[in-house]
């Protein structure tokens, strides 16, 4: 099929990178959780102060890393990323080898890690839109999303199991090792890569490089852009007001209705199949009605799911209505994705790509910690049920902000 054409040997090694490190997060799902829990006996506070905390945290660290990025070559700054990840994920096994592991330490390796995850994805971001040709990107992008479902169906499940059979920090372990093989297959790319130019100058005799005052060029570059700055605002109240009720559902599911531990996962692992199902779906999609119909049409269609999760029951029936509501809801994220990511590439100069990307994680990141811990307060004062119908209605307003027309790529090199 034309759609597993090839797209060249240095794209291989890049999605073979992208797969064993994703695949390696999504086995150690949870873990830092898991051992504030298991291991340090951890309460609920801490453990949703260590979430929030280190989500937050790296994002913030990750904003100035942004701009840095930016001038310097992509590939040696993904290699550093994932080595700088491995290095902060193995002092924990490390640590608690030597029975010195703290919930401090968690939180310091939770902000390094977010905040190298940042900069890495903005990095290869910026290094994907160079090493294929624009008709290539929603191919690269669909694949990448494939990738990324498939890892999430199956890596949560088997970390579990790896857990149980080997110990909490299994899943740390082989999460440090996805990133020094990520690190591995991206230097195994070879070839010369070119350095980004730095951007134009007010003035004749400013000095070369990124100040301070750059530092917004990638918000201001999406909220002045009439297709991103819609997509933008629809993809971080999306996200949040899927995610933020999740913890909510979590303690309906595992609390009040009873289901059991593997019951819980596997009702949310099985539906991941839909993602891949979407991913593959999305380029014919595209050829067929167009990116802004086929982004409208999975926009709008994503955001009318989450509301009936409100209404789960117990026993089997209660377990195949979530199934399907998340079957449908992650296949419609799986289409509507990787359009958007070859969208916000098209409509990007380089040289501000990576602190495009590197702005809208970074408020998509702290917007859903920050929405999270709001809903964990409205879950306690209404009880968990009206927290996540409140998310699934507002959620069906969300596609009022989908844009209604597109422009052309912009390919330009200069600010």
């Amino acid at each position: 099929m034309a759609g597993e054409r090839s797209l060249g040997r240095g794209f291989g090694w890049l999605w073979a990178a992208y797969g064993v490190s994703t695949f390696g997060t999504r086995l150690a799902f949870d873990a830092f959780p898991i051992i504030a829990v298991v291991v340090l006996h951890a309460g609920a506070t801490e453990v949703a102060l260590l979430a929030a905390s280190g989500l937050a945290v790296g994002a913030a660290v990750a904003v100035p890393l942004g701009a840095w990025v930016e001038l310097r070559r992509k590939r040696p700054v993904m290699v550093a990323a994932d080595l700088i990840r491995c290095a902060a994920l193995l002092s924990v096994p490390a640590a608690f080898a030597l029975d010195g592991l703290g919930l401090g330490q968690l939180l310091v390796v939770s902000v390094v890690v977010a905040a190298a995850d940042i900069t890495f994805t903005a990095a290869s971001g910026a290094y994907l839109k160079s090493l294929v040709a624009p008709e290539d990107l929603l191919v690269a992008n669909g694949r990448f999303e494939a990738t990324t479902w498939t890892a999430t169906a199956l890596g949560p499940p088997l970390g579990g199991v790896a857990i149980g059979v080997f110990g909490p920090m299994a899943t740390v372990l082989a999460d440090a090792a996805s990133y020094l093989l990520s690190a591995l297959g991206i230097r195994a790319i070879g070839g010369k890569e070119r350095q980004q130019t730095a951007p134009r100058q007010t003035r004749p005799d400013a000095p070369s490089g990124l100040k301070v005052s750059d530092l917004p060029a990638g918000w201001r570059h999406i909220l002045t852009h009439p297709t991103l700055r819609p997509l933008f605002l629809n993809t971080i109240l999306v996200n949040a007001l899927i995610m933020a009720p999740a913890p909510v559902l979590a303690v309906l599911m595992l609390g009040q209705l009873g289901f059991a531990p593997w019951q819980y996962g596997l009702a949310f692992a099985v539906p991941c199949l839909g993602g891949l199902l979407g991913s593959r779906l999305s380029r014919r999609l595209v050829a067929r009605y167009g990116r802004r119909r086929v982004l409208l049409t999975a926009g709008t269609l994503r955001a009318c799911w989450s509301v009936g999760l409100a209404f789960v029951g117990p026993g089997t029936s209660g377990l195949l209505l979530v199934m399907v509501i998340e079957f449908g809801l992650i296949t419609c994220a799986g289409v509507f994705n990787p359009v958007l990511a070859t969208t916000r590439l098209d409509q990007t100069p380089s040289d501000r790509i990576t602190r495009t990307l590197s702005a809208w994680q970074v408020t998509g990141r702290t917007t859903t910690a920050a929405m999270t811990a709001l809903w964990g307060l409205l879950a306690a004062l209404t009880g968990p049920r009206a927290a996540i119908a409140l998310a699934g209605v507002l959620l069906l307003a969300t596609p009022l902000l989908l844009p209604r027309h597109e422009r052309a790529p912009e390919h330009s090199t200069t600010g």
